[in-house]
Order: structure tokens, then sequence, then C-alpha cells
């Protein structure tokens, strides 16, 4: 599983990093960044493999632009 985040649309209102501090936190720029996480060259999307969700769910379900995808 793994953890796709397109941090080029966060809005930087932090429900993310509020639920899930195992996994969010939020960059210099102000915006939400996974911790751990590589960028995707060719999505520009940033992404961490998981074993479990946990917390990663909740972020994803309460994200109010939608940019936070669990993949399994």
């Amino acid at each position: 599983m793994r953890i796709i985040l397109k941090r080029e649309k966060c809005i930087s209102c932090g429900s993310c990093v509020a639920l899930c501090p195992k996994y969010f936190e939020m960059g210099e720029d102000g915006r939400s960044m996974i911790k751990g996480s590589k960028k995707n060259q060719k999505t520009g999307n940033f992404e961490l493999e998981i074993k479990e969700v946990g917390c990663a769910k909740d972020a994803a379900e309460t994200c109010p632009v939608q940019i936070i995808h669990i993949e399994k």
C-alpha cells in the first residue's frame, strides 16, 4: 500500500497533520508533506509505501480538497 499526496493542490488547512501526525507534517512553505516520502518524477505527486493505513485513511477522508489517496 502507499499514500499519495498531490501536494501542489494543498490549501494548507492542516487537517491531515492534526489527524495523522504519524505520516503528515507541514512543510516550510505551509503545505502538507508525507514524512519520508519521495516525489514521483512522472506524476509530481509525493508517495510513501506503508504496511498499515491507520490514521492515513482518516486524513484522506477529511481532506477538504481530496488530494490524499491510499492505493492498495
